[in-house]
């Protein structure tokens, strides 16, 4: 099951700084994809070999304060609901304000784990300032310097301690799907079409929340878990950046899967929220397909879908080496083929290559276009083999790992990927002294 760490609060009081200072602990996965202020941000973060995606909920809502202050509560309400952990932070420098306390109001009716987090807290004087939110009756308040990173520690050694071990493999060894995307693409129109009328061969499999559910599809000789999170509704009137509100149950779907079909609609393209999930995918190593539906009500000549493919492989550089499929849903057109491919791309992601023939091959191509000399030092690869693990992963034992540089990873990359068919799925490279 998915950690999920949201971070909640009024505006301003450094929310988004806390968030960068907690992702740093993984400053290769720390990156910003578009730039817009407007996007929702979610990482992936580790502390003490734990993992957990951190939410930061705040500046994206505009509109009239009152618009404005409902989407607050409104955040809380789902970071309520779908988070592991909740952070609630407040800014020692003006106290508890009138927001402060109904948000508090909202999160002492939750079961799960509540940390208020004092912001600014930068020198000995404040540590006493911030006594006063206390009296939110939320317990222990953690003080803080989101721009120094003083007192995270401490705090993040208390959120951990909520998250289970992970197992090292699961009960149910079927392949798992996930459908995901932006509210309105498809995806509930895509289970059920994939499901048909035949519901005896549908079973129910308790899921990890209440609206991520787990389907045991077996069709057409192919045979695997589908996790629907296609039911979210939302609750409130505030119309504003309605993809937020099924960001913390898409991610949940996505990290309980091995592969993720990531569904798009063809009237909008692929939009910051795509390349959001699509990223977060690739980081956590799972296998995706890309599905642009809606394509019977796009114009076409014969160059439209190349164009269109063009576009959306130019938003998801560099991990480029993943299919996309044009449906749609409501024509039964291609869908059947959507199924055919997650299952292609799950066999690459738990595709094993006899090290023998991976020798043979790479340690040629090598010999061939060795890495560069750097200093007049000339790096021999003398040795490769793929790792064990839940996607693919290769050791490449040299005499000077650490003069290997980014380019020449991709080259060797592509080279794998063009040798033994790795398509949709995120490949590791390590080069290692031997």
């Amino acid at each position: 099951m998915a950690n999920i760490v949201a971070i909640v609060g009024r505006p301003n009081v450094g929310k988004s700084t806390l968030f960068n200072r907690l992702t740093e602990s993984r400053k290769a996965i720390v990156d910003d994809f578009s730039g817009v202020t407007r996007d929702r941000h979610y990482e992936v973060a580790e502390w003490i070999g734990k993992k957990f995606t951190v939410i930061d909920t705040g500046g994206f809502v505009y509109g009239s304060d009152d618009v404005f202050e409902e989407a607050i509560r409104e955040q809380v309400h789902i970071a309520i609901e779908e988070a592991s952990v909740i952070l609630f932070m407040v800014d020692v420098t003006t106290g508890i304000t009138d927001l402060d306390d109904e948000i508090a109001d909202l999160l002492r009716r939750t079961p799960k784990p509540v940390y208020v987090v004092a912001n600014k807290v930068d020198h000995a004087k404040r540590t006493h300032e911030s006594a006063e939110f206390y009296a939110f009756g939320l317990g222990e308040v953690y003080n803080v310097s989101s721009i120094t990173g003083s007192g995270t520690g401490e705090l993040l050694d208390d959120v951990v301690s909520h998250f289970p071990e992970e197992k090292e493999e699961e009960e149910i060894s079927l392949p798992k799907l996930a459908i995901v995307g932006r509210p309105n693409v498809g995806k509930s129109s895509l289970t059920n079409a994939l499901l048909g009328k035949e519901r005896n061969i549908v079973t129910d499999i308790a899921g990890t929340t209440r609206d991520s559910i787990r389907i045991h599809y077996n069709q057409f000789g192919n045979e695997f878990l589908l996790i629907d999170t296609a039911g979210l509704r939302r609750k409130t009137k505030v119309n504003e950046d309605i993809e937020f509100y099924s960001v913390m149950r898409t991610i949940k779907a996505l990290e309980d899967s091995d592969v993720v079909i990531l569904m798009l609609d063809a009237n909008d393209g692929i939009e910051s929220q795509d390349i959001n999930i699509f990223h977060l995918a690739e980081k956590n190593k799972k296998g995706v397909v890309i599905v642009v539906n809606k394509w019977d009500t796009i114009e076409k000549d014969h160059k439209t879908t190349k164009e269109f493919e063009t576009r959306i492989r130019e938003k998801i550089s560099p991990f480029t080496d993943v299919p996309i499929i044009f449906t749609s849903v409501t024509e039964k057109q291609r869908i059947y083929r959507v199924v055919e491919k997650a299952m292609e791309v799950y066999a690459n992601k738990t595709k094993k290559i006899p090290t023998s023939k991976l020798n043979d091959t790479m340690l040629e191509i090598i010999q061939h276009y060795p890495p560069p000399a750097i200093k007049g030092k000339y790096i021999k690869v003398k040795y490769i083999t793929q790792l064990a693990g839940r996607s693919p992963m290769f050791a490449f034992f040299c005499n000077l790992p650490q003069y290997i540089k980014e380019p020449y990873k991709r080259f060797i990359e592509n080279k794998l990927r063009e040798h033994f068919d790795f398509t949709g799925v995120p490949i590791q490279i390590f080069f290692r002294q031997k």
